[in-house]
Order: structure tokens, then sequence, then C-alpha cells
């Protein structure tokens, strides 16, 4: 049985709106790793003999250590917490995002309460509560036209639907435990995950921790396929913290365990993003996140083609909301000033353009090695950063030729045929690197979708989004979700996800 003392409890629209904590939160600026904790360096860090000099992180970074410190990382870049000094080498670690938190120990099952917001999915609801026996289940039903049946976990009805967000604050509300767990009711998480999730909590400046959300049935058509592919909830299969503007910039709230004394509550008045809302206010207010993909659940996604596109046009709207909420936090684009240059360069489509492009690679090399010259072996780590770096500013140009700023693109094309063949070339090239990627370097079981019913699908998925970033910002007469972001910072992401969904 679901642990729950009630199955109904109807509420009107009084009440607590948005489930704000009730505890003071431990201070994250002054928070560090217990004793027993372990981080373990990333293994894609560029690592000197000495443990002195790491590479690593998102945005990358150069960590210049002591002796004395890099002598308490053993061979295999593990460090235990055991005094202050490892508590505070460990703290820099994590927050430089190039170690990664191995908890020994940490809250149990008893310290959660399970909510699941709901609306007109029993289907949905049957299957998922199977799986979260002993737990504590708050089920939110958010206006259903047939009232939700919840058997063995407490049923809060709301009269008229509020939305996800302010269902998931009223279930909150109800929560006395030390954590919250947030599914939605189209998943079905694989039988221990909290238990692979809950040990990030022993961290007390970690406010949030999120599994990898995965497909429920990764066969059946083209889309299904795809879907299992290139869901917007998949955040990958590396783990890491969760910031803006770095490799994992959000979480989605279909599965996520949250600190109750941090929680203040999803944002009620947005319909879209709130999650990635959520995530940036953690941050912003000092907490660490986590996405952990050893810990699944598995999302029920849209198999029909109209659906999934629509969806996807749904979830470009957010972005002008986070905008307003978070100025320049999810830009289309970022890319630093040289590169940005350099790719001006290149989208002329002229030889002058190719070698200027060239000079600036060469510029930017340049100054890598010049900030990695502590390194035993500077060149070729600067040549490496270098490729890196390119290899980054041309994907994540080439994606937003045809995903955010595709109207301009298609604009472009039509009064130069120089450009119409430069964005033939992006959107063949850009689709095909993401095929290699995704189906053949790190294939999902059963989600072979093949090679050109996947270019097209990208580029509908592209569409779609573009569409949906365009038309809210239109709709909020603000173009400020339209911007790029131009900085001095250089980045070497291997694959970018600017924009949130």
């Amino acid at each position: 049985m679901i642990a729950g003392s009630r199955q109904d409890e109807r509420e009107d629209e009084g009440g607590d709106p948005d489930g704000s904590q009730v505890d003071v939160p431990v201070d994250p600026d002054v928070a560090v790793p217990p004793p027993g904790f372990q981080v373990q360096l990333d293994p894609r860090c560029m690592i000197s003999d000495d443990r002195r000099h790491i590479i690593g992180g998102s945005p990358t970074r150069l960590l210049n250590l002591s002796e004395l410190a890099g002598g308490l990382l053993d061979a295999d870049g593990r460090l235990t917490v055991h005094d202050r000094t490892t508590s505070q080498l460990a703290r820099k670690l994590l927050d430089a995002g190039v170690g990664h938190p191995r908890p020994m120990f940490g809250p149990t099952d008893t310290d959660v309460t399970v909510v699941v917001p709901v609306r007109d999915n029993q289907s949905g609801i049957d299957r998922l509560l199977p799986g979260l026996g002993g737990h504590k289940v708050i089920v939110v039903d958010d206006g259903s036209t047939v009232p939700i049946q919840a058997p063995g976990a407490q049923v809060i009805r709301l009269e008229r639907s509020r939305g996800p967000a302010a269902a998931r604050n009223r279930g909150a509300a109800h929560a006395d435990t030390e954590l919250l767990a947030f599914l939605d009711s189209d998943v079905v998480p694989e039988h221990d995950w909290l238990t692979k999730l809950l040990g990030h909590f022993s961290d007390p400046k970690v406010a949030l921790a999120a599994p990898r959300i995965v497909a429920l049935e990764p066969g059946g058509g083209a889309t299904s396929r795809y879907e299992a592919l290139c869901s917007s909830l998949d955040m990958g299969r590396r783990e890491g913290p969760v910031a803006p503007r770095s490799r994992i910039p959000y979480v989605p709230s279909a599965a996520m365990i949250v600190r109750r004394n941090c929680f203040s509550g999803f944002d009620e008045s947005m319909e879209v993003a709130e999650d990635v809302d959520l995530c940036w206010r953690l941050h912003a207010d000092g907490w660490s996140l986590r996405y952990d993909p050893i810990a699944t659940v598995a999302h029920d996604h849209r198999h029909r083609l109209s659906k999934s596109l629509d969806r996807k046009r749904y979830y470009g709207t957010g972005a002008a909301l986070l905008s307003g909420r978070h100025p320049g936090m999810g830009a289309p684009l970022a890319l630093t000033v040289p590169m940005a240059a350099a790719m001006a360069a290149l989208v002329t489509g002229t030889v002058w353009g190719v070698m200027a492009a060239l000079a600036v690679f060469g510029m930017i090399g340049g100054r890598l090695h010049r900030r990695v010259s502590s390194m035993p072996d500077a060149a070729r780590t600067a040549a490496k950063l270098t490729a890196q770096s390119v290899g980054f500013g041309v994907l994540q140009s080439a994606s937003a030729m045809c995903r955010h700023y595709w109207p301009l693109s298609i604009l472009l094309a039509l009064v130069s045929k120089r450009f119409r063949l430069l964005l033939l070339t992006v959107a063949v090239g850009e689709a095909a690197y993401e095929w290699v990627r995704l189906e053949l370097v790190n294939p999902e079981p059963g989600a072979r979708v093949g090679w050109w019913r996947f270019m097209v699908l990208k580029r509908l998925d592209d569409l779609a989004y573009g569409a949906g970033l365009w038309q809210g910002a239109l709709a909020g007469r603000s173009i400020d979700a339209l911007y790029p972001r131009i900085s001095n910072t250089v980045s070497t992401e291997a694959r970018p996800r600017v924009a949130p969904r």
C-alpha cells in the first residue's frame, strides 16, 4: 500500500497557493560536504600528471591547485572528505564542475513525499502508483472531468484546473517531509530511482536532484523512435551540475526531487517552462542542482507527429517568459566576440570569409595557449581546446540558423542564392552530425530511425520550436528571447543546449 492517511481531500481556491517554505534553509554559501563524502574527477577533464592543473567543467575552465591540494587526490582522481581542508577542496571541485559527487549515505525513502499532479489521466495514475508502494504519495487532481481515483494515496481535488505548477505547489504545501519528489502522471520510475538520487542530499548545498528521462516505449513508429533519441525531457547520459549557460541548463519537472526548506514554489503564472524557472531561481540563490542519469524514469512520449510538433512549439513559447524573468540566461545563441566574428565571416560564403574565420580561429588558439601555459603540454592542450571551441561555435551557429532563427534564414535564402546554398548545406550537415552522434555513436535500444527520416524529423522539430519561440516573442511584444549573447568567455562545450527545451 502507498502511505497516506486520506483518500480524498477536496479543496477550494483558498489556502496556501504556492507551497512556500516553512523552515530556515542552510546557507548554501557556507555549506560543505560531510565527512565520508567523496568526489570523483570527471574523466573528460584534462588533468596534469601531478593533478595540480585541471581543465574541464561547463563552461570550461582551468583550475590550478596548490601542491597540497593536488596531493589530496588519489591516483584515480578521487577525493574523500575527512577534515576542513578536504571538505573545502571537495566544494571547489564540485562548484567548478570538474568533480562529481560520490556520496556514501543520504536520506531515506521515509524522508520523501511524492507529489503527482494529474488532469484527466486515470490510466497514467493506475500505471504509476503500483511502483510507488511504501512511499508517501499526494495526488493532486487538477480539475479532472471525472475525479481521479488513487487508492492508498492522499488525493487533493481542485474544483477547477489551475495548471500543473499550481497543482504541484498545492501538493507540496500538504507535505511534511524533508524532501519533495515531483512526478508527472505520464511517467513510470524504475524501482530504485529514489535510492540512487537521495545520496546527493547528504551535501547540504544540494537543493535539487533529477534522474534521466527515457522513453517508456522506445520502439514503435518513426515519431516514437525519434522522441526516444531527441526528447526535450532527456538531458543525456552524462551526469553533471545543473546551471544556466551550461551543458545541463535545466531539468524537467516530470521527475525531480527538491529539498523542501528551499522550495519557494513553481511560478503559477507560467503555463510552460516553470521547471526551468525553478532551476534558475534555485541556482541564483546559491544552491547546487544535480543531474544523475544513473537513475531513470520512463516517460510516455507522444507517438503522433502532429502532437509531438505541437508540444515542441509550445515549449518554444516558454523562452519569452524566461527572458523576462532571467535576462540573458536562455539566449538562443551564446558566442564569444571572436567566435561571433568568425561565424559572421563564414556566413558570407566567400573565400575571403573563410580566410578571415581561419585567422580568427588562430587568434583563439593563441589566446587559449596563453591561458593554459601552466600545463605541462600547453601546445597540445591549447590545440585540443581550440578544436573543441571551434566545433562548439560552428555547431551552435548551425543549430541556431535552422532552429531559433529559421524565419530570418528563410528570408535571406529567398534573396540570396549564395545563402540558399549555405543554408541547405548547414541544414543537411547539422542533421547528419546529430544522426551520427545519436544513432550510431550513442544509440538507444530500439530507437533506430534511419538517416533520412531522422533528418526530416529533426528539421520539423526545429521548425516547430522556432515557430513557438517567435510566437512567444510576438505575443509578449519583446524580442529579448531572440537576442544572442556575445561575451569574452571562451566556451568549448561539445554540444550546446542554450535554449530551454
